[in-house]
């Protein structure tokens, strides 16, 4: 386990928002005792199928976060700008925060100021009213680019150019800015349309030697120094030989897909968004990664569609969303009969039902390691290796 500074082993109670936001639920532990907490989480989820190797912490867990989201508002006849209390929809005002990036942070500020210089007036959901709904702002841990989204309840937007000539002013490190139309009534943060303002549209990063695109509805991991260790760990699991078939099922813009590449046969990443899609092609072109290939499908059906076809692979690479996989994608997985399966999981309860499933049709969890991601959250990331038993199930 990497030991913390002893500056910054946590926060304690000194954030003076601890009571009103919820965002930080372990912020009044010592670093040292969260990584105790969670380690306890994995075990209790996933202990009885393996043991639980000793969790990875960040040497400071502070400042992580280089995706950073606002919610606009109006309180007591002033522009608010922070996070939704939890639970609610109350925006807790913030002006910096100890876990995100300190640059859109200040980006963040200094758009709320704009909107009052420039008689702009945050969206009310209940009248369906107003401009400005929220504010999304990425930064590239290693690149230093910085993309500002601008999510508006319509496509109008008054004195535009002048307005995105006074935030890049203020903000020179800037490279890209886009509006993003979100006109429903809806809780997800992003609509669908983006118009870009300013720049390329997307920013650029690297990850352990890659190139990666980041388009403002791609995901993309929002702690870059833990998903190195999160990924390397990911692709060491794979113990790949250069003569396997991978699938990467819920690729995403094709981080831990184009790092297998490098080991593998061929890999095909699965993925169901198409922004995602389209960046992961670009991302392959740019790396001169050519033994990949992107489908954009739900994950379960192509899996599905492939075990009814009585095809084989050799490893599969899953990293789904907190729900987990269901029982259609499990069973087609445990069909298909790879040899070794890593699973990626942000959600350690969801990680124990599958692998229970999982291990009940033909697989053992050989290794399980977790890694904090996000510090002082109730949020733990895990890897686990598991390689195949028995024969593969037959599809009926």
């Amino acid at each position: 386990m990497n030991k913390p500074t002893e500056k910054k082993q946590g926060l304690g109670n000194g954030c003076p928002l601890y009571k009103k936001c919820g965002g930080c639920q372990l912020q009044n532990m010592e670093y040292p005792q969260q990584l105790y907490y969670k380690q306890g989480k994995v075990i209790g989820a996933c202990g009885r199928y393996a043991h639980v190797s000793p969790i990875i912490g960040m040497d400071e867990p502070v400042h992580y976060r280089c995706k950073v989201q606002a919610a606009f508002g109006m309180q007591h006849g002033r522009i608010v700008s922070g996070v939704y209390q939890s639970s609610t929809h109350r925006i807790v005002p913030v002006d910096d925060c100890m876990l995100e990036d300190e640059t859109a942070d200040r980006i963040i500020v200094d758009i709320r100021r704009l909107l009052g210089d420039f008689k702009l007036r945050p969206f009310r959901e209940d009248t369906m009213s107003g401009f400005l709904r929220h504010v999304l702002v990425r930064r590239g841990y290693h690149s230093g680019q910085v993309m500002v989204v601008l999510v508006t309840g319509s496509a109008a937007f008054p004195s535009r150019r002048a307005f995105v000539d006074a935030l890049v002013r203020k903000h020179p490190e800037i490279t890209t800015v886009v509006q993003n139309v979100n006109g429903k009534f809806t809780s997800l943060v992003l609509g669908e349309e983006n118009i870009v303002l300013h720049g390329e549209g997307y920013i650029e990063d690297t990850l352990l030697g890659l190139r990666f695109r980041i388009s403002p509805r791609s995901f993309y991991q929002v702690n870059p120094r833990m998903t190195e260790i999160l990924y390397g760990k990911a692709i060491e699991f794979l113990g790949l030989t250069g003569t396997e078939t991978v699938i990467d099922a819920y690729c995403g813009t094709g981080t831990i897909g184009m790092l297998a590449a490098g080991g593998a046969k061929q890999v095909i990443g699965v993925e169901q968004n198409p922004d995602a899609i389209r960046d992961a092609k670009w991302n392959a072109r740019q790396n001169n990664v050519e033994n990949i290939d992107f489908v954009r499908a739900d994950a379960s059906a192509f899996l599905s569609e492939l075990a009814e076809r009585g095809e084989r692979i050799d490893a599969l690479m899953m990293d789904p969303p907190r729900a987990g996989s269901d029982v259609r994608f499990l069973h087609s997985a445990a069909a298909l009969g790879p040899r070794r399966i890593v699973y990626v999981s942000c959600n350690p309860e969801t990680l124990g039902r599958d692998l229970g499933y999982l291990v009940t049709h033909g697989y053992k969890a050989a290794k399980v390691q977790p890694v904090d991601m996000f510090p002082h959250t109730n949020h733990v990331e895990t890897v686990v290796l598991l390689s195949r038993e028995t024969n593969p199930l037959t599809v009926e």
